[in-house]
C-alpha cells in the first residue's frame, strides 16, 4: 500500500493554465449538457459499472468445501500455530496486523498447497532411521515454512497485480487528463477564436457603416455638384417665358445654394471651376430676370403713353394708365426683381449693374410719362404772378402727394434703391423748384419768408407714416413670400430741405439787415420819446379777452409783462418781433447769434434814448430818463429770459411775474449796500452765476440804474438833511484843530451860528416832511406808472425807503445830541418814519 501511495504520490500534477482570469466552476449536469458522450462511450460507462457490481466469494467459504483433512491445511494459521514452535511463531501485534491488513490467498492456490502438503507429509518410503526423520521433518520442516509464507507470496503478487492495474489506472487516468487538457486547450481556443472572429465582424459592421455614412456624404456633397447640370440645361432652354416657370425661382434658390456652399469649401477638387461655372449660371438667370423686366417696363411704357397722347384724357384716366396699369405687372414682375435684389445684395460685384440697370430703365420710363404732366399742372399754378405763400403752399402740396405716389409704386416693384430714388424725385421737384426759388431769394417781406418756412415745416412734419410690415416665418421657406420692405417711408424732408434752406437764409439775411436798420441805426422820433404821456395816454383798463388775444398772437413770449408793446420804445419792438419771426425757422446756434446780437444793439438803443429823455427837461425829466431805462431793460431781460440765451430752463413760479424775477436777479448782484431783507422777501439766496455777454450786459446796466433811481427818488427829501449834516460835522471838525494864533481866538459855538440854531433844525425837519409828501409820493406815482407790477414796484420802493430812513437817521442823531433832547417831541424815530414812509408809498 505503501508502493501505492508513493506512486499515487508521483503522478504528474497539471500545470495550471495561463489563463488572465479564474474560470468559473461547472456542475456536472452543466458538463453533461455542453459535453454530451457518444452511444459507445455510454456502452462503456455501463460495463465498468456491472463490473465493478460483481461481489468475489470469501477464501472461508471455500476452505469450508474442502475436506477435513485439508481444512488444517487450509487454516495456516492454525495449522502453523499448531505445527510451528512458539519460538517460530510471528509476534501477537504482527499477527493482528497480519490478520488485519493480509487479505486470504486465492483458493485454487490454497488447494494446490494442500494436495501438496498432504503429500509431503506423507512419505514415499518408510522412515527407518533417524537420519531419514531428520530429513523428512526437514523436509517437512521447509515445506511448512514455504506453505506458511505461501500466502505472503500470493498476497504480494496480488498487492503486485494491483499495484499494476493501479498503475494502469494511473497512466489512463494522465491519457485522460492530458485529453481533457487538449479538450480545455481546444476550447480556449476555440472561444479565442470565436471572440476574434466576433470583434472581426464587429470591425466590418463599423466599416461598413463608415462607408455606408461616407457613401451619404459624397452623395450629399455631389449633389451640390450635379445641381450645375440641371442649371445648365434649363437655361439653355429657349424663350423669353424661361423666367415665368416655376422652376426657375427654385433653380436660382438651388444655385445660389450651391455658391455659397462652394465658397465655404474652396479646397474640394475643381471646386473653383465649379463655382465660376454656378457664377456663370446665376448672371445668366439674373440677366435674363433683366432682360424680361426691361422688355415688359418699355412695352407697358409705350402702350401708356401713346394712350395719354390722345385727346380728352380725363385726370382720373391718367391716374388709371400712370399708376393702376403699372400694379397690374407687379404680381408678375416683382417676385423677379425681388430675387435679382437678394442676389445683388449677396453679389454686388457680379450683380449690381444688372439691378442698377433695372432702377435707371424704371426711373427713366416714369419721368417720360410724367414730366408732360409735371410741366402742365406747374403752369397752372403761374409761379410768376401767383402770391409766394400760395404758390409755395399748392406746389410743394402737388410735389408731396407726387412724391408720394411714385414712392409706393416703386415701393410696389422694389425693395431697395433708395439712393436712386431720391435724386429721381429731386429731379421731379426742380421743376417747381426753378420758379420757387428765385421767388424766394428776391422777397423782402419778413413775414412772406416766415410763412413759407411754416408751409415748408409743416409739409415736413406731416410726413408719412411708417407702414406695417410682416416678418417672414423662419419655419416656412417660401420662394413667393417677398421680404421685409428695405424702403420704410417716404422721408418728404429731403426733398423740401433745399427750399427750407433757401428760405431760412434769405431769412436770416433779412432779419440781419432789420436790425441794422429798424435798430442800430434807428433815429428816434420825438412822439417816440414823449414819456410819460405815452404810458399816461395807454393808461386804461384791458378786458381778459384782449389778454388772452396779446397772449395767443405772441406763442414766444407768454407772458404778462410783455402786454402792451405798444407803449414800448421802437427799438424793442422790433427785437422782439424779429426774434419771435425767427425762433422757429432757424437753427439754434445761428438764431441765438443773432438774438445776442439783436439784443445788445436793442440795449444800447435804450441806454442812449433815456438819456435823451433825462436831458430833455432836466432835472424834472431825469427820473423819467431812469425810469423808462428800467422798465425797458426789465422787459428786455424777460426776453432773454424767454430765449434762453444761457441754455438752461428758467421755471416761472405761479403768481411771481417774470419781470420782478428780472429785477431781484439784477438786485442780486448789486453792491453790498443793499439789504439782505430785499432777497429774503423775494425767496431768493444770494449768490453769482455765469451769464453770456447780451445777458451780462443787460444786467450791469440794470444795476446802475437802480442805483440811480434810488438815489433819485430818495434824493428830494434827504439832500437838505445831508447838507446840514456835513456842515454840522465839518464845523465840529475845525473846531477841534488848534488855532494858529498866539494867543488863539475865541471860538463860537455850533449853537451860536444862524444856520445852527434849533428854529433851523425845525424848519428843516418840515421841509424833509413836506418833501416826502410832495416829491416822493410823485416819484412814487411814476414809479408805479412805469412799473405796473406791483411786486416790482414794492421791490424798489423797499429800498427807497431804506435809503431815506439812512439819510434822515443821521440827521436824527446829530440833532438829539446838538439840543439835548429839545426835538423830541418833533422829530421822528425810527419806527414812525417808516410808518409814515409806508403810508406815503402805499397810497
Amino acid at each position: 500500500m505503501s508502493a501505492v501511495r508513493s506512486n499515487t504520490q508521483r503522478r504528474p500534477v497539471a500545470p495550471p493554465t495561463p489563463t488572465a482570469q479564474p474560470k468559473s466552476q461547472i456542475s456536472l449536469e452543466e458538463w453533461e449538457a455542453k459535453a454530451p458522450l457518444s452511444d459507445l462511450a455510454l456502452k462503456s460507462v455501463a460495463a465498468i459499472q456491472a463490473a465493478s457490481e460483481k461481489v468475489t466469494p470469501s477464501f472461508k467459504s471455500e476452505c469450508q468445501s474442502v475436506c477435513p483433512c485439508e481444512r488444517n491445511c487450509l487454516n495456516p494459521k492454525r495449522s502453523l500455530s499448531r505445527t510451528m514452535p512458539r519460538a517460530h511463531q510471528l509476534p501477537v501485534y504482527v499477527r493482528r496486523a497480519n490478520s488485519v491488513q493480509v487479505p486470504d490467498p486465492p483458493l485454487p492456490f490454497l488447494r494446490l498447497r494442500v494436495h501438496y502438503l498432504c503429500m509431503l507429509w506423507i512419505p514415499g518410503c518408510p522412515v527407518q532411521t533417524p537420519q531419514q526423520f531428520y530429513d523428512w521433518f526437514a523436509q517437512v520442516d521447509r515445506s511448512v515454512a514455504h506453505s506458511q509464507e505461501a500466502h505472503f507470496r500470493a498476497h504480494v503478487a496480488m498487492v503486485a497485480e494491483h499495484l499494476g492495474t493501479a498503475d494502469m489506472l494511473l497512466e489512463r487516468l494522465d491519457e485522460v487528463e492530458t485529453e481533457v487538457d487538449s479538450m480545455l486547450e481546444a476550447w480556449r481556443g476555440v472561444e479565442e477564436g470565436g471572440r476574434s472572429l466576433k470583434d472581426a465582424c464587429e470591425r466590418l459592421l463599423e466599416d461598413r457603416d463608415k462607408l455606408l455614412e461616407l457613401t451619404d456624404e459624397i452623395d450629399t456633397r455631389l449633389e451640390y455638384f450635379q445641381e450645375l447640370e440641371h442649371a445648365t440645361r434649363m437655361l439653355n432652354h429657349p424663350g423669353e417665358s424661361l423666367v415665368l416657370q416655376t422652376d426657375f425661382l427654385y433653380m436660382v434658390e438651388r444655385v445660389d445654394i450651391c455658391i455659397e456652399y462652394l465658397k465655404a469649401h474652396r479646397y474640394y477638387k475643381e471646386a473653383e471651376v465649379y463655382l465660376l461655372r454656378f457664377q456663370q449660371c446665376m448672371t445668366r438667370a439674373m440677366t435674363l430676370i433683366k432682360m424680361f423686366f426691361v422688355g415688359s417696363l418699355r412695352a407697358l411704357t409705350a402702350d401708356v403713353s401713346k394712350r395719354l397722347s390722345e385727346k380728352d384724357v380725363s385726370a382720373t384716366a391718367q391716374m388709371h394708365l400712370l399708376y393702376t396699369r403699372f400694379r397690374s405687372v407687379t404680381p408678375q414682375l416683382a417676385p423677379l426683381l425681388n430675387e435679382l435684389e437678394r442676389r445683388a445684395t449677396a453679389h454686388p460685384e457680379e450683380l449690381s449693374a444688372l439691378l442698377s440697370e433695372c432702377h435707371s430703365t424704371y426711373f427713366i420710363a416714369r419721368k417720360t410719362l410724367l414730366v408732360g404732366r409735371l410741366v402742365e399742372e406747374i403752369r397752372g399754378l403761374d409761379p410768376t404772378h401767383t402770391e409766394l405763400v400760395e404758390l409755395t403752399n399748392a406746389g410743394c402740396a402737388y410735389l408731396k402727394q407726387l412724391c408720394t405716389d411714385e414712392f409706393n409704386l416703386f415701393r410696389e416693384f422694389f425693395d431697395s434703391g433708395e439712393d436712386q430714388l431720391y435724386p429721381y424725385l429731386e429731379t421731379l421737384c426742380d421743376y417747381l423748384y426753378d420758379d420757387l426759388r428765385p421767388r424766394i431769394l428776391h422777397e423782402t417781406r419778413l413775414t412772406t419768408l416766415c410763412e413759407v418756412c411754416t408751409v415748408l415745416q409743416a409739409l415736413m412734419v406731416l410726413d408719412v407714416v411708417d407702414l406695417p410690415e410682416e416678418l417672414p416665418d423662419e419655419l416656412n421657406v417660401d420662394l413667393d413670400h417677398r421680404k421685409a420692405r428695405g424702403l420704410g417711408r417716404l422721408h418728404i424732408s429731403h426733398l423740401l430741405q433745399m427750399v427750407l434752406q433757401d428760405a431760412q437764409t434769405r431769412l436770416f439775411f433779412k432779419a440781419q439787415s432789420l436790425i441794422q436798420a429798424e435798430i442800430r441805426y434807428y433815429v428816434p422820433k420825438p412822439e417816440d420819446l414823449a414819456y410819460p404821456d405815452i404810458l399816461v395816454a395807454v393808461r386804461k383798463p384791458t378786458s381778459q379777452f384782449d389778454i388772452r388775444e396779446k397772449e395767443s398772437v405772441s406763442r414766444l413770449f407768454q407772458l404778462s409783462s410783455l402786454d402792451k408793446q405798444e407803449t414800448w420804445y421802437p427799438t424793442l419792438q422790433k427785437t422782439v418781433w424779429v426774434l419771435s419771426q425767427l425762433h422757429d425757422f432757424v437753427k439754434p446756434a445761428i438764431f441765438e447769434d443773432i438774438a445776442q446780437e439783436a439784443v445788445s444793439l436793442c440795449r444800447q438803443s435804450l441806454v442812449s434814448s433815456s438819456a435823451t429823455i433825462g436831458q430833455r427837461n432836466a432835472p424834472a425829466s431825469t427820473l423819467d430818463g431812469e425810469l423808462f431805462l428800467v422798465r425797458h431793460l426789465l422787459i428786455l431781460k424777460e426776453v432773454t429770459n424767454n430765449l434762453d440765451l444761457a441754455g438752461r430752463d428758467i421755471q416761472r413760479q405761479t403768481g411771481q411775474g417774470g419781470v420782478t424775477d428780472a429785477l431781484a436777479s439784477i438786485l442780486n448782484r448789486t453792491t453790498a449796500f443793499l439789504p439782505d431783507a430785499l432777497f429774503a422777501s423775494l425767496g431768493m439766496p444770494r449768490g453769482y452765476e455765469s451769464m453770456t455777454d447780451a445777458r451780462h450786459e443787460i444786467d450791469q446796466d440794470l444795476k446802475r440804474v437802480c442805483q440811480n433811481l434810488i438815489s433819485l427818488c430818495a434824493k428830494g427829501p434827504c439832500e437838505p438833511l445831508q447838507e446840514w449834516v456835513g456842515r454840522v460835522r465839518a464845523f465840529n471838525t475845525s473846531r477841534t484843530v488848534a488855532p494858529l494864533t498866539n494867543p488863539p481866538e475865541p471860538v463860537p459855538l455850533l449853537t451860536e451860528q444862524d444856520w445852527a440854531r434849533q428854529s433851523a433844525a425845525e424848519e428843516l425837519h418840515a421841509k424833509f416832511v413836506e418833501s416826502c409828501e410832495r416829491d416822493l409820493r410823485a416819484a412814487v406815482t411814476k414809479l408805479r406808472l412805469y412799473l405796473e407790477d406791483n411786486r416790482t414796484v414794492s421791490v424798489l420802493l423797499t429800498h427807497v425807503k431804506e435809503a431815506v430812513v439812512d439819510g434822515y437817521m443821521g440827521y436824527r442823531e446829530v440833532v438829539w445830541n446838538m439840543y439835548a433832547g429839545a426835538l423830541k417831541g418833533v422829530v421822528y424815530s425810527e419806527g414812525s418814519l417808516k410808518e409814515r414812509l409806508s403810508v406815503i408809498c402805499d397810497e
